[in-house]
């Protein structure tokens, strides 16, 4: 039998349940997890945020671990084939029909309406489709990736769901070479978006966020200035930003808060003719108010959304952590590990900001 903690329902206990050893299909494969993130997302689950949700469900929708069974070949994106105790990970998302409008004429792949997301949209009942699980059944077909050598399942958690997010978000603003660059939020998400922002070359990174332990992190992660929202005022901030550009504004902002109060203050961030791109409001908390000739005609503003993130996100993600790991802490990130058991406690932390995040290291007792 195999324990997996639970999500029953919205605002219901987590529960940790036995299920039955899976029987593989041709094509798949059992991992033995090793990691698995408490992500903002699964605090939303908890509240029942997220519509058509199939609870009971198996949080975790991006984890780490070891192949522990192979029915069949199966092999990565450069044709190598899989074996037991190979340390991988894989793509969430599953299920992307490659045959409708979405996939073959937008080629926007994270609006097919038949995606599938693991510890989101699969029902427990469906089985072992979750990470906060001792074993998950990835189903044929799933995308793995094989950990880059000298890359640890413990670093890559640590980048974990906001690593392939925050790289989407970064090829949205297409940043340039000496840009000044302000990112709104803290999170995993934004933490990820100053790395791959100054990889991608920006000389000033701003950011803005609370409380003081992320900000701090915010500057590992090579931050060049940190603003507290909770120590200066709206205004405070706009000076702030336009002090440090010569009165302009930044030329790219990253939202990546999930507080939609955030949006017109980014916009009043953004210089003419700058890059806005929305990255955090992945569930909806409400309405704001913009008075669109100010906030974008006027300014000529370049406004972007960013939706989930394809393979190509997750593979690039995966090599650039992989090269850049002594640059940018991303371990730091997960450092705090919960068990299977304290699953309550780890989606309570997450969303009381008591931790950066929060990783379920399902093999402890």
């Amino acid at each position: 039998m195999v324990r997996a903690a639970v999500m029953v329902g919205p605002k219901r206990p987590i529960e940790i349940q036995e299920f039955a050893d899976p029987v593989l299909e041709d094509g798949a494969v059992v991992l033995r997890t090793l990691f698995s993130e408490v992500c903002g997302t699964d605090v939303h689950l908890y509240h029942g945020r997220l519509s058509g949700v199939p609870y009971p469900i198996i949080p975790g929708h991006v984890s780490a671990g070891e192949i522990e069974a192979i029915e069949g070949r199966v092999v990565d994106v450069e044709g190598k084939e899989f074996g037991p105790g190979d340390q991988v990970t894989f793509l969430d998302v599953h299920e992307t029909c490659g045959r409708c409008w979405y996939c073959l004429v937008a080629k926007a792949t994270t609006r097919c309406p038949a995606r599938k997301v693991y510890g989101i949209t699969y029902s427990a009942r469906d089985g072992l489709l979750g990470g906060w699980s001792e074993r998950i059944y990835l189903k044929p077909g799933v995308k793995i990736i094989r950990l880059p050598e000298g890359l640890s399942p413990e670093t890559y958690i640590g980048g974990g769901c906001g690593l392939p997010t925050a790289f989407h978000a970064i090829e949205r603003a297409r940043i340039r070479l000496n840009d000044t660059v302000v990112i709104q939020g803290t999170g995993p998400v934004g933490l990820s978006a100053v790395a791959f922002a100054r990889l991608s070359g920006a000389t000033t990174i701003v950011v803005t966020g609370a409380p003081a332990a992320r900000l701090d992190m915010a500057r590992r992660m090579s931050a060049d200035m940190v603003i507290d929202i909770h120590e200066q005022s709206p205004e405070q901030r706009l000076r702030a930003i336009r002090d440090v550009t010569n009165g302009h504004g930044a030329d790219v902002v990253i939202e990546a808060t999930g507080n939609p109060a955030a949006i017109p203050e980014g916009l009043a961030f953004t210089r003419d003719d700058g890059t806005y791109v929305v990255v955090g409001q992945y569930t909806d908390c409400g309405d704001v108010s913009l008075n669109p000739h100010r906030d974008l005609n006027r300014k000529h503003v370049n406004l972007y959304g960013c939706w989930g993130s394809d393979f190509s996100h997750f593979y690039r993600s995966i090599q650039v952590m992989a090269r850049h790991q002594r640059t940018f802490p991303w371990h730091a990130l997960g450092e705090t590990q919960y068990s299977l058991e304290q699953s309550n406690e780890a989606l309570r932390d997450v969303e009381e900001l008591k931790v950066i995040k929060a990783i379920i290291a399902t093999q402890h007792r």
